[in-house]
């Protein structure tokens, strides 16, 4: 049985991901930093509940080490949770909104790799799905025959480009993970108002894919759910 945990996964994208995936079969473990809330997440969707702040190294390694008291090894990590910036324009970006930001998004990653990379090496065959955007690619918003080129966002999309080339590194660097970076297209959830006309269930076809992908699937990819996209 895979052992998958998931960050930011109490609402949104996350949790949709941990009903899919509870129905496949993977024991899920929610990471969310309101109890409340993940517990209410877990119970909705049958995973197990993991307190954790990403941005706080002391909560992440917390619940690492909790984690490694009820389960000898993670075989799938998907670094989910992130923050939009609410559209910050170029004109008024400040140091500050984008450390709020790449708090989330970018050091979020990083704390969360570090601390469970132990108990992913524990895995015979472990992984990493990072939620990124295509926001973040250089390929998308340079297209303008795509919805995400009409859009200037330096921070937030800055730092989901920052998420891609970490997931370039990390699999370069750590050859035994399969390291993925999943784009789940504009898709209605909080992050956008519930207004993209893409659904739920669509936005987490790509993480999915990624997820059910098994031993001797590629490392350092960027899909969305129709397949392999520019960085």
């Amino acid at each position: 049985m895979t052992t998958t945990l998931i960050t930011g996964g109490n609402k949104g994208l996350g949790r949709e991901t941990a009903r899919r995936l509870v129905a496949l079969g993977h024991t899920v473990y929610i990471g969310a930093r309101d109890e409340t809330r993940g517990r209410a997440a877990a119970d909705q969707t049958g995973a197990h509940l993991l307190v954790m702040d990403v941005t706080e190294d002391a909560s992440v390694a917390a619940a690492a080490a909790l984690l490694a008291e009820h389960e000898t090894q993670l075989d799938l990590l998907i670094n989910n949770a992130g923050v939009f910036d609410a559209m910050v324009k170029a004109e008024d970006a400040t140091a500050e909104d984008m450390r709020a930001v790449y708090d989330v998004n970018v050091f979020g990653v990083v704390r969360a790799t570090h601390a469970f990379l132990p108990l992913l090496q524990a895995s015979s065959d472990p992984a990493i799905i990072n939620v990124a955007s295509g926001l973040g690619s250089f390929g998308i918003v340079t297209d303008p025959g795509r919805f995400e080129a009409q859009w200037a966002l330096p921070v937030y999309a800055s730092s989901k480009a920052a998420v891609g080339m970490l997931t370039v590194q990390y699999a370069k660097a750590l050859p035994g993970i399969r390291i993925n970076a999943a784009d789940p297209g504009p898709t209605a959830t909080d992050f956008t108002n519930n207004q993209a006309a893409q659904s739920i269930a669509e936005g987490t076809e790509a993480i999915i894919g990624l997820a059910t992908a098994g031993p001797g699937a590629p490392t350092g990819t960027y899909m969305d759910r129709f397949g392999e996209i520019p960085w």
